[in-house]
Formats: structure tokens, C-alpha cells, sequence
């Protein structure tokens, strides 16, 4: 085993009174911030980098303070930040269709908590399986270790994210709050009522900077996914079909990836988890065994256990995960109202949670939290409970049902969120020399944290902005678009108005997908073509794949450039330079937008003019101006000496 940062025998104040306080704090903030952006664009990204830096900045105010006291800080806080990403992927679904008419404190708040303490209890017996005997390689744990570490031996890095999200922050209120400019370029056409022509590009820099960091494979097959829907799936569906009468060129292609082609984001989905499943078989069973060992053995005498080595005892894994079902068993049975069913489903909803939970984590060891779209397990799940709850309780009541399929979903989908940040945080916590117990009680603080803020934060963000359905009052509402999918997929199955050959069709397009992945991995290519980016593409608005596509190019640019020059510390200082500009852009838009929705629900208007003077002319010109900067700062840190 590779020799810690600090060492087992050292003992250093980790767990303290201002590491938990600073922790839930950030995790509460980041955590709102990834849920205004995740409604908005349908992505998040993990935040540990930039919890790491903001902690390190933070910390120097406070005398005595450690790296591992650092790290536990960012461990709370990403917690906070991949709760948010689990909750607005399905829980909105309930208020979009109805089912609720706002948030639901007290029921929005345990179904977050109880989510992502599972995925928390579920990890633990995993963490020797996949971080020490599989050795994964983390990407995402392993730059945050190495960002704590070269923090520790001083620096300056702190000054690129608050530039970022200063950046961020200014352009999202010249936009939204002064109007000054649009948000979007657009154009579309529709020649002789059968030829349909697109192109759209958001124009935010948040959605760029997601590109940025996820980089060009990615990014590419993301697009990849929207050219399909868009230059293809809709332009074949109107020589197919006819163009509905009307509508404008650009409304037209609206209502019709809407309504239609979108669920070909569905079919590849599922084809996308049951790879995943399939691919992972052997795996999964090494940490499912594992997992089974360590709860057999009871866990560890303390006595006998390095400090590196001091996990949660197994007793109260199993006790916990006893507990948290209780509340969900609850929720649930006030839905469906039927005590066996309730049971079932709860068992369901377990046995899923953890299949999934160790999904995310081992597919988090292989391509990063980033790059590693819960998405897929979640409509897996929901598609799956809502076929049993059909079966179960008939389909007389369909909202009674898309609900119920919903919140397992819900649960699932945190607790997987959370496995993923989980195990990205330990892997730090094994280079630097960390205590696993000490950082998985901080992830439980940064999931309290996280829970208790997320229905005021989605209550404000649906009163002044509105969220997924167009209406008088928000006519352009934050699009929420995995939660439409999942409402789309449940009230299908209960409505029997699902568009199977769509769905048929997008699990076509998933298994050529996966062929060509084949195809690269035996020609040995470094192009990987994972089906769940393309999925993403597929039923995500063709400007928010445009706009991701650009932030690729950029990284690959600047990548190009550093290939010429080498592997230097300058580079490396300059990688990590643009890492935190875009996260800045990402977190200092999201908060701003917040903001701007506490303004409005203030009745504060600072609009400037009913429409944009500038059009979506000056956005573009800000917008380039603002990867101007990203792009210059970034090659001129690779080239110093």
C-alpha cells in the first residue's frame, strides 16, 4: 500500500467544532447552488475542488489548522452538493405533474436525508473493496488530494474561483435581473412545410465551464446525442408526419422533441444502466460479497486498527439503515395506502438503493463523479417500480401510482448520488492519511446540512421562476429536465401513453452506441463513447448540448496547446487554474441566479427594459470575451516558467 501524506501513527485535530460548522455551511450553500443549476441545465458537476479551495482560504483565518481538518470540510461540502443533484432529478416530477403543489418540508427534507444517509451506509463496507483491494483509480478524489496537498505548501489558487464566480455572478445579473441581453442564440427554419434547420446556443458561461471540465469526449458525444434528436429524430419525424399547423419554426421543433423525440433519451437510457449492470457483473459481485464479509464480521476492534483503517462500525451501518427506511415506510404508505404494498416497495426500494449505491461507486472509481450520469439507474428504477406498482395495485388511480414510482426513484437516486461523492471523498481520505470514520461522519453532517436547506431553496426557486411546465406567470421556468423525463416515464407507464416505438428506437441508437465503444476499446483508441453522454444529449434542449460542446472544444484547445510544451509543474498549476475559473462560473452564476429569485419573490425589480436592447448579439460578445479570459489565463500559467 502506498505510504499516506500523513502518516497512521501522526494524530492531528480533524474532527472539530469549526471543521463541522465550516463543513455544513458549504454544504448547504454549494448544495442550493447545485440545485438552481441542475434544474437549469439538467447537469451538475462535483464540487470538491472548489469546497477544497474555498476551505483552505477560509482556514488560513484560524490558527492550528491541518490538511485533514481541510479535507473534511470538502467532504461535507460535496456531500451537500451531490444530495442536491439526487433531490431535482426526481423529487420536482411530484410538483410538475401535479401531484404536489409546492415542496413539502417535512416530506421533501427525510426523503433527502433518508436517501443520502443510505448512500452513505451503503458505501462503507465498499471502501476497502473498491479503494484498496480493486485500487479505482477516482479521478476526481485523487485532483482533490493534490489540490489539498499543494494548498498546504501555499498558494494562490483561491484568487482563479473568486474571479470565476465573480465573472459568473455579473453576467448572470446583467442578463436575468437588468435585462440587458438575451440568453439565447436561435435560429430555426422550415422549408415547404418538411425541411426542418436548427441551431441554438445558450449563452450561458456556467454551461461552457460544464464542457470545460468534463472535456471534449464527453462534451462531443453529449452534442453527439442532441444532433441525433435534432438534425435527424425531428426532421425525419415531420417527413414522417407532417409539420402541426401554427406553430413558429422554432416552436415547432420544441413541441415536437417534446412530445416525441426526447424519449429516445429513455430507450438509450435503459439499454445504458442494463450495460452498466452487465459490464460491472463480476465487479459488483467482488464488492457485493465484500460488503456481505465486512457486515458478517461486525466490523473492526479499535484497538487493532490503524487510525487510516477506522471505519463505522457494522453494527450501526446496520442499524442506521434499519432506522432511515422507517420514515420513507411512512411517506410511502401515505401514498399508496395499502400496508403489504408499502413493504414490498420499501424492500424494493433497499435492495435498489444499494445495487445502485454500489453502481455509482465503482463507476465513480472508473470515470469520475462528473462523468458518471445517475440518470440512467434512476429511470431504471422508476420504470421498474412502476411496472410492479401496476401490477399491484391496477392502474384506477394513475397519479396514485407515478408518485409512488417517483419517490423510490427519489430515494434511489440520492443514495446513488451520494455513493458516488462518497467514494471520491475517501479516496482523498486514503492518499492524504485520513481517519474514514471522521470523514464519514462528516458526510452525514453535509447531508443534514443539504436536506434541511433543499425544499425552501426549491419552494423559492418555483415561486419566482417557476420550474419545468411554461405558464402565464413563468413562461420561460427553469426546464428541470431529468425530472420531466421521470414524470414523462411514470405517468406513461400508468397512462399507457408512452411512446414505446420512440423508446424502442432510442435503445436501438444506445446498442450502436455501445458497439462503437467496443469497437474503440478493441482498437485500443483513447475515444471512449459511453452510452449514458450520449442518453444525456438525447433528451437534453439542443442549446444546452451546444453550448457544453463549446466549453470541450476550449479544453481541447488549451490540452492541444499543453501537449506541445509537456508535463510540467506550470501546467499542472495551470490545469488546475481553469478547473477552478469554470467551477467559479458554474457556482457564481447558480448563486446569483438564487439571488435574483429571492428579489423576485421580494417583488424587486431591477429590469432596465421589457426586452434585451442587446439581443443575443451582446450576450455572445460577453460571453466570448468572458472564455477569452479562461482560455488567456490558462496558456499563459502552462508557459510560465
Amino acid at each position: 500500500m502506498d505510504e499516506p501524506y500523513i502518516s497512521p501513527e501522526t494524530k492531528l485535530n480533524e474532527l472539530t467544532l469549526k471543521s463541522m460548522v465550516i463543513g455544513a455551511l458549504l454544504s448547504a450553500i454549494l448544495g442550493a447552488a447545485n440545485a438552481y443549476f441542475g434544474l437549469f441545465s439538467g447537469l451538475t458537476v462535483s464540487a470538491s475542488i472548489p469546497a477544497a479551495v474555498i476551505s483552505m482560504a477560509i482556514l488560513k483565518a484560524f490558527k492550528n489548522s491541518n490538511i485533514l481538518e481541510n479535507n473534511l470540510i470538502q467532504t461535507a461540502a460535496s456531500a451537500g452538493e451531490s444530495l442536491a443533484a439526487g433531490v431535482i432529478f426526481t423529487i420536482p416530477a411530484l410538483v410538475i405533474m401535479g401531484y404536489w403543489e409546492s415542496f413539502n418540508y417535512f416530506e421533501t427534507t427525510m426523503i433527502a436525508m433518508s436517501g443520502g444517509i443510505l448512500g452513505i451506509l451503503f458505501t462503507i463496507p465498499l471502501r476497502k473493496a473498491l479503494i484498496i483491494d480493486e485500487k479505482l483509480a477516482f479521478p476526481e478524489g485523487v485532483a482533490t488530494a493534490e489540490v489539498l496537498k499543494t494548498g498546504e505548501k501555499g498558494g494562490d489558487s483561491i484568487k482563479y474561483l473568486v474571479m470565476g464566480s465573480l465573472l459568473g455572478g455579473l453576467y448572470k445579473f446583467g442578463f436575468e435581473a437588468l435585462n440587458l441581453w438575451s440568453g439565447l442564440f436561435e435560429k430555426a427554419v422550415l422549408l415547404k412545410d418538411r425541411y426542418f434547420l436548427y441551431f441554438s446556443l445558450n449563452l450561458s458561461p456556467a454551461l461552457v465551464a460544464v464542457g470545460y471540465i468534463v472535456g471534449l469526449n464527453i462534451s462531443f458525444l453529449v452534442f453527439f446525442g442532441g444532433v441525433i434528436s435534432w438534425y435527424f429524430g425531428i426532421p425525419i419525424y415531420i417527413l414522417l408526419n407532417g409539420a402541426p399547423e401554427g406553430l413558429s419554426a422554432s416552436e415547432l421543433g420544441g413541441a415536437i422533441w417534446s412530445s416525441h423525440i426526447r424519449y429516445l433519451g429513455v430507450g438509450a437510457m435503459i439499454i445504458g444502466g442494463l450495460w452498466a449492470l452487465i459490464g460491472l457483473r463480476f465487479a459488483l459481485k467482488k464488492a457485493f460479497v465484500a460488503g456481505v464479509t465486512a457486515f458478517k464480521e461486525g466490523g473492526q476492534k479499535v484497538s487493532e486498527t490503524l487510525r487510516t483503517e477506522l471505519d463505522t462500525p457494522m453494527s450501526w451501518v446496520l442499524i442506521g439503515i434499519g432506522v432511515t427506511t422507517v420514515p420513507i415506510f411512512f411517506i410511502y404508505l401515505t401514498i399508496i395506502d395499502d400496508v403489504p404494498v408499502t413493504l414490498f416497495m420499501t424492500v424494493v426500494m433497499v435492495v435498489a438503493g444499494f445495487l445502485f449505491s454500489a453502481v455509482a461507486g465503482y463507476m465513480a472509481g472508473l470515470v469520475g463523479s462528473s462523468n458518471n450520469p445517475i440518470s440512467g439507474v434512476t429511470i431504471a428504477t422508476i420504470l421498474t417500480t412502476a411496472l410492479l406498482l401496476l401490477l399491484f395495485i391496477g392502474s384506477s388511480d394513475p397519479a396514485k401510482g407515478a408518485a409512488g414510482a417517483i419517490l423510490v426513484g427519489a430515494v434511489v437516486c440520492c443514495a446513488a448520488a451520494i455513493a458516488g461523492d462518497n467514494m471520491q471523498d475517501l479516496k482523498a481520505g486514503h492518499i492524504l492519511g485520513a481517519t474514514p470514520r471522521n470523514q464519514q461522519i462528516m458526510q452525514f453532517i453535509g447531508v443534514f446540512a443539504g436536506a434541511l436547506l433543499i425544499a425552501p431553496i426549491l419552494n423559492l426557486l418555483l415561486e419566482s421562476k417557476g420550474i419545468g411546465i411554461p405558464t402565464i406567470d413563468h413562461p420561460n421556468p427553469l426546464s428541470a429536465p431529468q425530472a420531466t423525463l421521470m414524470m414523462s416515464v411514470a405517468e406513461g407507464i400508468f397512462g399507457g401513453d408512452l411512446p414505446w416505438g420512440i423508446i424502442f428506437m432510442g435503445g436501438v441508437i444506445g446498442v450502436l452506441i455501445i458497439m462503437g465503444d467496443e469497437y474503440f476499446k478493441h482498437k485500443q483508441s483513447q475515444f471512449k463513447m459511453p452510452v449514458l453522454a450520449v442518453a444525456v444529449g438525447l433528451y437534453l434542449p439542443f442549446e444546452l448540448d451546444a453550448s457544453i460542446f463549446l466549453g470541450g472544444v476550449i479544453a481541447y484547445m488549451i490540452d492541444r496547446g499543453n501537449q506541445k510544451i509537456g508535463k510540467t509543474p506550470a501546467v499542472a498549476s495551470a490545469s488546475n487554474a481553469g478547473l477552478l475559473i469554470a467551477s467559479g462560473l458554474i457556482t457564481g452564476e447558480a448563486l446569483v441566479g438564487i439571488l435574483i429569485a429571492v428579489l423576485t419573490a421580494a417583488q424587486l425589480n431591477f429590469s432596465l427594459s421589457d426586452d434585451p436592447f442587446g439581443g443575443s448579439l451582446l450576450g455572445l460578445l460577453i460571453l466570448a470575451l468572458i472564455l477569452t479570459y479562461l482560455y488567456s489565463t490558462v496558456s499563459k500559467l502552462s508557459r510560465k516558467e
